[in-house]
């Protein structure tokens, strides 16, 4: 699964790379792949802990963030209208905060940090990078969408073309299991 997952990856980043010169890229994948586990959290705020088989038959947003960059700070308005806007039509929005200094692993930093940008879904800390690794992931921020049926479907790297990622949203939550 995750030579897969590399692969996929791979192949989203040389096709973000070749459509733009922003910095921001959006992907729909053409073969999905399972979705990685949420390994490794040293601890779930706003929420129990949750795994991917617990969100079968909803639309899943994994945002990869940190709360001091501000590329990240800048999608926060776009992630929390989704989750107002959607959760009640099945999309559930984990935030995996991955630290880049050291400081972004004290737990009560990121408390504070969730208080102050009104964060309300599920914050996953991923102090250890592991579902950052299990994702292939390098970037902050990043989006994967996840479907109905647990495949990772859609990532959009960087801010930007939050127009398509919420299409991507709308088309996911419009499927039948």
């Amino acid at each position: 699964m995750t030579s897969r997952l590399k692969t996929a990856a791979a192949a989203m980043l040389l096709a973000a790379t070749a459509l733009t010169s922003s910095g921001a890229s959006a992907v729909p994948l053409k073969n999905s792949t399972p979705a990685p586990e949420f390994g490794g959290i040293d601890k779930w705020l706003n929420s129990e802990p949750l795994s991917i088989g617990q969100l079968r038959g909803k639309v899943v947003l994994v945002d990869f963030w940190t709360y001091t960059c501000i590329n990240c700070i800048n999608t926060l308005p776009y992630v929390k209208d989704w989750n107002q806007k959607y959760k009640d039509q099945g999309l559930v929005v984990i935030g995996v905060h991955t630290p880049e200094y050291p400081f972004e692993r004290n737990t009560d930093n990121v408390k504070t940090a969730i208080k102050r940008f009104n964060i309300t879904y599920p914050v996953a800390q991923d102090n250890r990078y592991a579902t950052w690794s299990a994702y292939n992931n390098q970037y902050w921020p990043a989006f994967y969408l996840i479907d109905k049926k647990g495949q990772v479907v859609y990532s959009h790297f960087g801010e930007g073309e939050y127009d398509k990622t919420e299409a991507q949203i709308r088309a996911l939550l419009a499927q039948k299991e």
